[in-house]
């Protein structure tokens, strides 16, 4: 007869598992999120299709090769068709990418690299600090950023510089908001208070400590923050102080084809397809990324 063990394994759990990062169990988690996983697969085309254009365009996108078929619809030869300046529309839309990612991009950058230290001061320090970051947090929210960023625009003459400059402006609050929330989360941790028994200064403890543990929500932010200024310059360039032509913008190609909608359809629907498609597939692979790496729900 069989004695029995004195403590029964635990089945559920592969033994493997067990000894998985917690980064393992965010990207299970991501992976089971097919809404994510699809946008992420469409901003890694998109971003391709932008760094290697020249590979596959037929022509610069802003030489006006064909003249003689201008606002020709979509063919074989001419994948989305030609503009009304006879310029190859699919090699304009291809350059448009590059213009947004770039600006999304930089724009992002600069967003996370201005939320990151007012939100670990905000979160760290609490009391006059908090309220002091707090009170210009709701100065920018309830600021309409488009109206504003028609204003800068405006007085600046816009461009490209001018467009990632006012995109960072007004994208740095939301990632302000979730460094803050979770350092002022990780401030009464036991290893923040022994780091500060030991002497740590407030700006050591901050930058090897908090800012490091705080990594999950900077990327969200991150992320977050490219469809945003996206949105802006496309906004800005359609009305006309955004990206100055020839250099081609969705929000520019867009409005030149709001003229021809009723007889040439291509010349609004592919610019304004492309812009759709890729604010969707950012936003959705933010959205995936939050849900993966939400602490509560590690290990699940």
């Amino acid at each position: 007869m069989s004695t029995p063990t004195e403590a029964a394994p635990d089945l559920a759990v592969p033994p493997v598992a067990r000894h998985r990062s917690p980064a393992w169990f965010a990207w299970r988690r991501f992976l089971a999120n097919k809404a994510a996983v699809a946008g992420g697969v469409v901003m890694l085309v998109l971003i391709l299709a932008a760094i290697l254009a020249p590979l596959f365009t037929k022509t610069d996108p802003a030489a006006q090769a064909f003249l003689t078929q201008s606002l020709a619809f979509p063919s074989a030869e001419f994948w989305f068709g030609v503009d009304d300046l006879g310029r190859d529309f699919f090699t304009r839309i291809v350059y448009g990418a590059r213009v947004s990612l770039t600006i999304g991009f930089a724009a992002a950058t600069f967003s996370v690299l201005i939320g990151i230290p007012l939100g670990a001061l905000a979160g760290y320090f609490g009391g006059r600090t908090d309220w002091v970051i707090m009170r210009i947090i709701e100065l920018f929210s309830v600021v309409p950023s488009l109206l504003a960023a028609l204003l800068l625009g405006a007085l600046t003459g816009g461009g490209f510089v001018t467009i990632i400059i006012i995109s960072a402006l007004f994208g740095w609050v939301n990632v302000c908001l979730l460094v803050r929330a979770q350092v002022k989360a990780l401030r009464e941790k036991e290893f923040i208070r022994a780091a500060q028994a030991l002497g740590a200064s407030p700006g050591y403890v901050i930058r090897r400590h908090l800012i490091p543990n705080a990594v999950s929500p900077i990327i969200v932010g991150f992320v977050l923050a490219i469809p945003l200024a996206m949105m802006l310059e496309a906004s800005l360039s359609f009305l006309g102080i955004g990206v100055p032509p020839p250099t081609p913008s969705w929000g520019q190609m867009i409005n030149t084809g709001m003229n021809f909608m009723f007889f040439y359809w291509h010349m609004a629907v592919f610019p304004t397809a492309a812009l759709a498609i890729t604010v969707l597939a950012t936003t959705l692979f933010g959205d995936g990324l939050r849900d993966a790496l939400d602490p509560t729900l590690k290990g699940r």
